[in-house]
């Protein structure tokens, strides 16, 4: 139970990588907020954990969404010590046909949605010291053509996190990221679906396989436990040894 007794929020929370951090938090101890868009399949979790896990609609390009769900976080169960930002969007598209709109949903969702989730965050936790995870991805660092806008918002997010791990830490708030390779939930799901890519990325993982969730989940139990006390600003990428071309 390292988590017991602290509260997390979660943007992005419902599926994929989201709900397997907010199922391993609750299963540490926490408890949990857990924000999307849409409640998907929640209830069964909600129904598992009635006094310690809800669910939020929230809008990451809204500041007053994410405003709205740390006060609302904090309210329900007196403090919030973990912001997980983890909400994202991939839009496929090589650069001379990617359209605008779709760039911009990414750099909305992904860039403006971290960044926002930080500062509305930063009231809450500043109060007794806590912790920030982005979640980040290994094509922040490698190149993957026809994912121009996901890999550079994703970059971003690296540099965010280590500018904002500077900023925040004299409050007391250690801001991190995790950089999952290729996991097969989520958005890794999806690409193990197309058989074509497929057949280009399983050749890549050092182990044999696809990352789980679950693994990812583990690692951000270490970015908010009293184990990573005097990590700061750092990405830690959660992928087997990827190789790449």
């Amino acid at each position: 139970m390292r988590l017991a007794g602290r509260t997390a929020v979660i943007t992005g929370g419902t599926r994929g990588l989201g709900r397997a951090i907010a199922e391993r938090y609750l299963a540490e101890g926490a408890n949990v907020v857990a924000a999307a868009r849409s409640p998907y399949d929640f209830k069964e979790v909600l129904d598992a954990h009635p006094d310690r896990a809800r669910m939020e609609i929230v809008d990451v390009t809204s500041a007053d969404s994410l405003d709205a769900l740390m006060a609302s976080a904090q309210a329900g169960f007196g403090t919030v010590d973990v912001v997980v930002a983890n909400a994202g969007v991939s839009r496929d598209g090589r650069v001379e046909k990617l359209p605008e709109d779709h760039w911009r949903d990414m750099v909305d969702t992904n860039l403006t949605g971290t960044f926002l989730t930080t500062r509305a965050a930063v009231p809450v936790l500043r109060e007794r010291g806590g912790r920030i995870i982005n979640v980040s991805s290994s094509m922040a660092t490698r190149v993957a053509v026809g994912a121009a806008g996901y890999c550079a918002t994703k970059a971003a997010i690296e540099m965010f996190t280590k500018v904002s791990a500077i900023e925040l830490g004299r409050m007391g708030i250690l801001v991190n990221a995790l950089a999952p390779g290729i996991i097969d939930a989520g958005m890794g799901h999806a690409l193990k679906s197309n058989d074509k890519a497929w057949e280009t990325y399983r050749t890549r993982f050092s182990l044999g396989r696809a990352g789980r969730a679950e693994e990812v989940a583990d690692a951000a139990v270490f970015l908010a436990d009293q184990g990573s006390s005097y990590v700061n600003g750092h990405v830690l990428e959660v992928n087997g040894g990827l190789l790449w071309a």
